[in-house]
């Protein structure tokens, strides 16, 4: 019979390790991550599990032979070939330790200065472009996601509907699981995922950024080529002589070729069509219908709905009428009876060629995702002892930001509020904290002196080298688990100019 083991002593358990990466402050176990999946406990050190993602000056499709995996040879590494970027490479918190990685190179013979750090961006969200004819909810409506309210929908621009995600208010300002639900919706759609949304009185969405959108479980394949108005004007020279009257469907400006400026500079006829909405100026209609998925955008199925009774004096049996949609996607021909009632016909083929006219010049349906945040004092005092002396290098150009390498716009006005497409960054360079908040990759890059002009971190300055072959910025408390060499997006910008300004 053997002995019965003794107890474990908590003395002899491994002790948990406190990260102190963001101000959840998780206890760690040893061989576990903390609520962030950031972070964890390897034999009592406190490792970063992301790897630290370096750009390489070579074309995405190009085969990457990253410093990290060849011999160092001792020559200078110039920003020119290589990037460090923030993905993976830890935070400032708790706001007062210097950025993670403050690192010289040269670009141009010039000396340039990259400050590296992820920041923890409650005031942070996404601006969300939806390439479709379509109507998806109308201006202010919520935006759902597994039921909770994640935003709304904004106004609509040139041929895309436009929703506005996240925010502070709906990360923290409501209750913990729409706060949780915003945060891992934006997560996933900034990392590339695709995220399922429902929109109050309006569609069923699921969107991916830089893929097609579904709308209501259809793909959209096509966004208009313009308005009503716009696609008469376009194709009039082209309907000319092949059919008496055109009318072009759209929720917003439906045009009519006969009354339109187009159609009487070149010598339309008048038809005598009547047109049921508002008219705006001839040829141009609003609020023919409903918004809706149908015909143009709007609730249509059956076009014919918005005609009234033609005028007796200017229409005649056998006038031939085109009714088409601005993507081309809907298009129906008709022909006047004697009592001057339209009745559909089979498309003849002289109108074939113009209808896929209007398909052709139409761009492929995608859904754009831009990654919105201000950069607050915090995390530019990772940067210099004196935050706004960054805020107006920022503003007078004098330094670049990027994010996650990928060029981003910034908002006039005060602070560092900018925005990025999703799609031009490194993959998964997105993570989380469970306040909730997204971490983003930032970066600011600038001259060698005027980094020293603004009083910044001087003495954790390291070599470009220095951090390529591993060593981990000196202000980190943490272990890097590791580094991947990622080609820059094609097309996209080298994050460090190569005439010696950033």
């Amino acid at each position: 019979m053997t002995e019965p083991t003794a107890p474990r002593s908590r003395t002899d358990r491994p002790e948990k390790i406190r990260c102190d990466a963001c101000p959840v402050m998780c206890y760690i176990a040893d061989g576990r991550s903390g609520a962030c999946d950031r972070y964890a406990n390897e034999g009592g050190a406190l490792v970063r599990l992301d790897p630290l993602t370096i750009l390489e000056n070579c074309a995405d499709d190009a085969p990457v032979v990253p410093f990290l995996d060849r011999e160092w040879d001792g020559d200078l590494v110039t920003g020119e070939e290589t990037f460090l970027t923030a993905v993976g490479s830890g935070t400032t918190y708790p706001d007062y330790k210097p950025a993670p990685f403050i690192v010289a190179s040269k670009t141009a013979d010039a000396d340039m200065i990259t400050v590296v750090t992820e920041g923890i961006f409650s005031y942070c969200g996404a601006k969300v472009k939806i390439d479709t004819d379509r109507h998806l909810g109308a201006e202010c409506a919520p935006v759902r996601a597994e039921g909770e309210v994640i935003g709304h929908v904004t106004t609509s621009e040139y041929g895309s509907q436009m929703l506005s995600l996240g925010g502070v208010n709906h990360l923290t300002g409501g209750s913990k699981k729409e706060g949780r639900v915003t945060c891992a919706s934006l997560l996933a759609l900034c990392n590339g995922g695709s995220v399922a949304m429902t929109i109050d009185g309006g569609a069923d969405l699921e969107v991916t950024a830089g893929q097609a959108p579904i709308v209501d479980g259809q793909i959209e394949e096509r966004m208009r080529v313009g308005c009503g108005s716009a696609t008469v004007g376009m194709f009039a020279a082209q309907w000319q002589g092949l059919v008496d009257e055109v009318v072009v469907v759209d929720d917003h400006i439906t045009g009519v070729m006969s009354e339109h400026q187009a159609g009487k500079v070149i010598g339309w006829v008048p038809s005598g069509i009547r047109i049921k909405g508002r008219r705006s100026t001839p040829g141009r209609y609003f609020q023919v219908a409903n918004p809706g998925t149908g015909w143009g955008g709007t609730d249509l199925s059956d076009p014919l709905t918005i005609l009234g009774d033609w005028k007796p004096d200017q229409a005649r049996p056998g006038l031939s009428l085109l009714m088409v949609s601005t993507t081309g996607e809907n298009a129906a021909y008709y022909e006047l009876n004697d009592d001057l009632v339209p009745v559909q016909q089979e498309m003849p083929t002289r109108l074939v060629p113009s209808v896929r006219r209007i398909e052709e010049n139409c761009e492929p349906s995608l859904a754009s995702v831009l990654f919105m945040a201000g950069a607050g004092g915090s995390l530019r005092s990772g940067v210099t002892e004196n935050p706004v002396s960054l805020t107006r290098s920022v503003q007078s150009r004098l330094t670049r930001v990027t994010c996650g390498g990928a060029p981003v716009f910034m908002w006039p006005g005060g602070g560092i509020t900018f925005m990025a497409d999703v799609t031009q960054m490194p993959k998964n360079a997105f993570g989380y904290v469970p306040t909730p908040a997204l971490v983003a990759p930032i970066e600011f890059t600038m001259s060698a002196a005027d980094y020293a002009a603004l009083g910044g971190h001087m003495d954790y300055v390291m070599p470009l080298e220095d951090a390529l072959r591993g060593v981990h910025g000196r202000q980190n408390d943490h272990q890097l688990s590791g580094q991947r060499a990622e080609p820059r997006k094609s097309g996209a910008p080298w994050p460090v100019g190569r005439t010696g300004k950033p």
